[in-house]
């Protein structure tokens, strides 16, 4: 309110965009049911609601070939209560769409990225369907986890998701927690008597799209329905969590647009030396010292009937309907193991056009250079190789190890030049980063050029200086348009 149909349209309002998207995964079902019953009430009623204070764009249904591919939940989603029909979690290609964001191999991603290039929200909201332990929340949620999430990561956690988690109980009576499981519910903790008690987050790389959504500057929020609800339930816990973070949101709004100036300000200081203090972790760990906090389980028990069983629990048991609040270590963050200070531009040689047109499909500034110079920089020497053996999403994920050698660079003609001094400098540094893990080296764009005790093809230089620069002319980045599907 008032409508608008232009990215342009809606930055002139000053408000805060956000952007909620449900069915990645297309057998959990309640973020799109939750999602279009509060479109509804939001654009039907004439009273004064967020509608007012922010931009809202709702994608009820991410992934449609998925959702179409109807089954028995018994056969999509075996560890889900109902409904009797839902569809599959990857799309017609069979990819993990919440696996795709840094490689983006699915039209579906490649048209997402598309939409934050253009219309930029500052928050992205996931509604997902948790199928793990069994505990006591209607819904738990997750703000971005990796460290180099600086800026949207950390206000959400540290300022969004603790009040959202106060008014689902006192204004919805639901009990919401960070996203997590039991650490003892883990096959590998039933046999490793190391492993402690405890309550242990998901991955922070940003394969993953509130993750991703983080490194970008941005706040993303992950929401994880419990499976083992009631479809009713889920679907009102889900409406709660989207209608309170809606609200709050808007009443955040200044706070939030601030956040998004600073996250795409700060970067402009990056690169004038190389001893900068500015780092971007590329490779992170669950913390070692956790704090202990009340963490609410539910009791199975043995039923002595191995025939008995009910959706998602263990055969031979079943569930009792008893919780128990139990103290123990919450593993909710993330800290780095690999930190990098950005230099002032990344440089690859003329050939590496398919990395150049995904750099500029995730909204990064690629720029060429018309004549060979040299530049003040380093080079990185290939010490050893390491390629999972097993395939994932398709790829043999690499991981590399080597080390920096500085010295005078010198770089052809219509080298691919990627300056850390634009809003989403962060970004450049994970994808190009040859140890990060879980950049454009992980998924093999670099293959064909990765040889033990040979040189990374992607060079760092420290100055962009004219004079480091010579005749080189710098161009735009051209419009991204979305990719049909």
């Amino acid at each position: 309110r008032p409508l608008v149909s232009t990215p342009s349209e809606a930055k002139r309002l000053g408000r805060p965009i956000v952007y909620v998207q449900g069915n990645i995964h297309a057998g959990e079902v309640e973020g799109k049911d939750a999602l279009l019953a509060l479109l509804r009430d939001l654009t039907f009623s004439s009273k004064p609601n967020v509608l007012d204070s922010i931009v809202l764009i709702a994608v009820p249904i991410y992934n449609a070939d998925g959702n179409e591919r109807f089954a028995a939940q018994s056969v999509n989603r075996t560890e889900q209560n109902g409904p009797e029909l839902v569809g599959v979690r990857s799309n017609a290609q069979n990819l993990d769409l919440n696996r795709d964001y840094v490689k983006a191999e699915a039209p579906e991603t490649r048209a997402s990225l598309a939409m934050f290039n253009t219309w930029d929200p500052d928050v992205f909201v996931d509604l997902h369907t948790t199928d793990g332990s069994f505990h006591g929340y209607a819904l738990t949620y997750s703000p971005s986890l990796s460290p180099a999430a600086v800026f949207g990561g950390v206000y959400a956690r540290d300022s969004l998701l603790p009040v959202l988690r106060a008014r689902m109980r006192t204004r919805h009576g639901f009990e919401v927690f960070d996203y997590g499981n039991f650490i003892s519910d883990e096959p590998s903790a039933r046999t490793d008597t190391s492993v402690r008690e405890g309550w242990a987050t998901y991955d922070a790389r940003p394969r993953f799209g509130t993750n991703y959504y983080g490194i970008r500057g941005r706040i993303g929020i992950l929401s994880e329905a419990y499976s083992h609800d009631s479809l009713a339930r889920r679907i009102a816990s889900t409406y709660a969590f989207v209608n309170e973070t809606l609200s709050l949101v808007a009443e955040k709004g200044a706070a939030i647009r601030s956040l998004t100036a600073r996250a795409d300000n700060q970067p402009l200081a990056w690169g004038r030396s190389p001893d900068s203090l500015q780092i971007v972790a590329i490779r992170s760990e669950l913390i070692a010292t956790p704090q202990k906090m009340d963490v609410i389980r539910e009791d199975l028990e043995k039923t002595g009937d191995s025939s008995l069983t009910q959706p998602g629990v263990p055969r031979g048991e079943r569930r009792t309907g008893r919780f128990r609040t139990i103290r123990m270590p919450v593993y909710d963050r993330f800290t780095s193991t690999l930190d990098r200070t950005p230099p002032a531009a990344y440089v690859m040689a003329p050939e590496d056009t398919a990395v150049a047109t995904l750099l500029r499909l995730h909204g990064i500034r690629v720029d060429r250079s018309d004549s060979a110079w040299t530049a003040r920089g380093e080079a990185f020497l290939i010490d050893s190789i390491v390629t999972a053996p097993r395939t994932f999403q398709g790829h043999h994920e690499v991981r590399l190890k080597g080390r920096w050698e500085r010295g005078l660079q010198t770089l052809p003609s219509k080298s691919f030049i990627v300056s850390t001094a634009q809003p989403r400098g962060a970004l450049v540094v994970y994808l190009l980063e040859p140890e990060s893990d879980d950049g454009f080296t992980t998924w093999n764009l670099f293959d064909g050029d990765l040889k033990k005790g040979g040189r990374f093809p992607v060079t760092r230089i420290f100055d962009l200086s004219r004079r480091g620069r010579a005749a080189n002319r710098r161009t735009s980045a051209p419009t991204t348009q979305p990719v049909q599907n």
